[in-house]
């Protein structure tokens, strides 16, 4: 792609969340440690995180779900890449579709909204894709602490205090569900940074590069639009990391 086409897309991210590489490589030797089978990624994006449960678990074998074909796209490419074609299928299709699972290992993260229009939702259909003895691994937002109207007012369109609960709240729908929360962590603010910064980026450097282009101001507002809503959420909104173990 050059400038004249458009403005790239999510180049300089590796995961499609705020995660680190070392948060990552901590939470896939853990995963990995089961020896899954079978893995199931709800919203993989491109499914970087699902390839590395692959490397580190060679008996595996992947399906990741999403209805971003752009995405699924690079995801082939990089499994063909990693020499993992063979082990992985990435479906351009809903997660809500019937036939998928049960897996040894779920993963769905910030892809909740794929699941279900809430967490009571999401966690029971997670419920039902994990097989007993398997994990999920969830990440999920929650509130650092209750917005105010005036913030709420900044971040997404119709943006309520009921979209998400504090920390302690989900965990307990968690283990409503049929789960037990085997590990508890949160993206820390350097986490968040790299993720929100990353996910501009490309776009903001071709724009700084390109102002007249026919796109620079769809591209403008957009990038705007995001950094504000950004800025009214740091702080207030959280993304948890919980690794759930099904209860019998």
């Amino acid at each position: 792609m050059t400038d004249t086409d458009g403005p790239p897309r999510l180049t300089r991210l590796t995961f499609h969340s705020p995660l680190s590489e070392e948060r990552a490589e901590r939470m896939v030797r853990r995963l990995a440690a089961d020896a899954p089978s079978s893995v199931l990624d709800i919203g993989c994006g491109w499914g970087q995180f699902m390839m590395r449960v692959l490397d580190a678990a060679p008996g595996a074998k992947a399906v990741g779900v999403d209805i971003n074909g752009e995405d699924l796209a690079r995801g082939r490419r990089e499994a063909a890449a990693r020499g993992l074609g063979e082990r992985v299928e990435f479906l351009e299709r809903s997660a809500r579709d019937t036939g998928l699972g049960p897996a040894d290992l779920v993963l769905c993260m910030g892809s909740s909204q794929a699941l279900g229009s809430t967490s009571e939702e999401a966690l029971g259909a997670l419920r039902g894709l994990v097989r007993d003895g398997g994990r999920v691994l969830l990440g999920e937002g929650f509130w650092e602490r209750t917005p105010t109207a005036g913030e709420l007012a900044g971040m997404w369109p119709g943006a309520a205090v009921s979209d998400h609960h504090s920390l302690a709240d989900l965990l307990d729908l968690a283990v409503a569900a049929g789960f037990r929360p085997e590990w508890t962590e949160t993206a820390n603010r350097d986490e968040w940074e790299e993720f929100e910064s990353g996910y501009q980026a490309d776009a903001e450097v071709w724009l700084a590069r390109n102002p007249g282009h026919p796109s620079a101001k769809e591209t403008r507002e957009r990038l705007d639009t995001h950094r504000g809503r950004w800025m009214t959420y740091r702080g207030v909104l959280g993304l948890a990391y919980l690794t759930l173990v099904p209860a019998q």
